[in-house]
């Protein structure tokens, strides 16, 4: 079971940006995600990308703002955030996807998740 350590997270002012980061513990080659869950909400989908890093998709509400990227050769996935709003605030979650799945939306498209690390975004 691949493990998922995700870092990055913390507190910024409305516009501001983070990037988060998500270490594999060893070599997944799956599609891989990022969700988050803001307090009192259910967890919601971000972003996923490809296995190579080809294809990307977006939650509507971070497209334009939110970039999801890979490095395989570092077994990491990043989320650059930009132009961040307070409704972005909440506990940010990296996922890796089933064998299966190209890409995927869904929870139940995923198999591994890690820890979650906190964003706050102050108004």
């Amino acid at each position: 079971q691949v493990q998922l350590v995700e870092s990055g997270g913390g507190l910024v002012q409305a516009g501001g940006s983070l990037r988060l980061s998500c270490a594999a513990s060893g070599r997944t080659l799956n599609m891989m995600g990022w969700f988050r869950q803001a307090p009192g909400k259910e967890r919601e989908f971000v972003a996923c990308i490809t296995w190579n890093g080809g294809i990307t998709y977006y939650a509507d509400s971070v497209k334009g703002r939110f970039t999801i990227s890979r490095d395989n050769a570092k077994d990491t996935v990043y989320l650059q955030m930009n132009s961040l709003k307070p409704e972005d605030t909440g506990v940010y979650y990296c996922a890796r996807g089933r064998r299966w799945a190209a890409v995927g939306t869904a929870s139940a498209d995923f198999d591994s998740w890690g820890q979650g690390t906190q964003v706050t975004v102050s108004s």
